[in-house]
């Protein structure tokens, strides 16, 4: 989300898409979600309905106007009343994490979430990661490779304190 032209990202589940357009097969995906920029409440944040993730995968139209590529969306009704059913009799029903770069969130990849344009001096800039089980990859090719990626090699675990290591060789070097 650039500063003053970021654009809209409708309400949405990142699995209707994966599963419409990549042939995804099972909803057992999730983001991981990296702050590059400071992200505060009023530069683009990203807004999540909590605990919507359990209402598995909801009906959805294909927009292809008001996002930066296609993108299968939730009318209106929808994300009305699953926000009341977030809010309880305590909640807001929306929630927009802020934070500072570095931080990190992972959420599901049927958590309906969306974020509204920048029209601030303030970048928004957040790396995003999906993960999902190699028995789970997309079998469908229709958007392109920096999108969906092709390459389904399991991620090797690293050592437990594969951090200390690469630190302690960076202090030795020095």
């Amino acid at each position: 989300k650039a500063a003053f032209e970021g654009d809209v990202w409708q309400w949405h589940q990142d699995y209707g898409t994966w599963a419409r357009d990549d042939g995804m097969p099972q909803p057992r995906a999730m983001n991981i979600a990296v702050f590059l920029d400071e992200v505060l409440p009023f530069n683009g944040p990203l807004m999540f309905i909590p605990k919507s993730h359990k209402y598995g995968t909801l009906a959805a139209g294909h927009d292809t106007s008001t996002t930066s590529y296609p993108l299968w969306t939730l009318d209106n009704l929808t994300v009305t009343r699953l926000a009341a059913e977030a809010a309880g009799p305590n909640g807001h029903g929306i929630v927009a994490p802020t934070g500072r770069p570095g931080s990190v969130i992972m959420f599901h990849g049927n958590l309906v979430h969306a974020s509204p344009p920048n029209i601030t001096p303030y970048p928004r800039k957040i790396v995003y990661l999906t993960l999902c089980a190699v028995s789970n990859h997309i079998t469908k090719f229709t958007r392109p490779e920096w999108i969906a990626h092709r390459d389904f090699t399991p991620i090797e675990p690293a050592d437990d304190d594969a951090l200390l290591q690469c630190a302690r060789a960076r202090i030795a070097a020095e």
